[in-house]
């Protein structure tokens, strides 16, 4: 099991490229979902100095707070609200330059200024969201939900 990452210093998709083979190896070797997302949650922040950078579980008709990093969060979002919730029920990855733009966002900490939420999938049902928030504007692009999508997949 790895107890470091290796954080390569280069551009942001570079950044991806090197972890991704590490958060594979990580949790390949981890049957315990609730660890996966910890660590998950914990190299996201380590390697990117995200605001906020955790997961949220479907549990009935909520989203429930689980392993994050970063400042305390709302602990339960309902099904189409907000961006993670709106997020779960599209069952799309959701990039939101600017999170006072997004119609019913829900302001967790006025401090986060753009977000990213992608879907966790498993057997074709939305299982949890990952979900990041920046506290700058337009922090997100393309290239952050290709390889988060990507990291979903290793532990949907």
């Amino acid at each position: 099991m790895a107890e470091n990452l290796l954080i390569n210093t280069g551009s942001k998709e570079e950044k991806y490229r090197d972890l991704l083979p590490q958060l594979h190896a990580l949790v390949s070797t981890e049957t315990d979902f609730i660890a996966n997302l910890a660590n998950v949650a914990a190299a996201l922040k380590q390697t990117f100095g995200f605001f906020w950078a955790g997961f949220y579980i479907v549990k009935g008709d909520e989203l429930v707070l689980g392993p994050f990093q970063g400042p305390i969060a709302c602990t339960r979002i309902r099904i189409g609200r907000g961006v993670c919730g709106t997020a779960w029920k599209e069952a799309r990855t959701l990039i939101v330059p600017d999170v006072e733009q997004f119609p019913g966002h829900i302001a967790c900490s006025s401090d986060s200024k753009s977000e990213i939420v992608v879907p966790m999938i498993k057997q074709g049902e939305v299982i949890g969201v990952l979900d990041i928030d920046s506290d700058t504007l337009d922090s997100f692009d393309t290239v952050d939900a290709r390889y988060l999508e990507e990291i979903c997949t290793y532990i949907g």
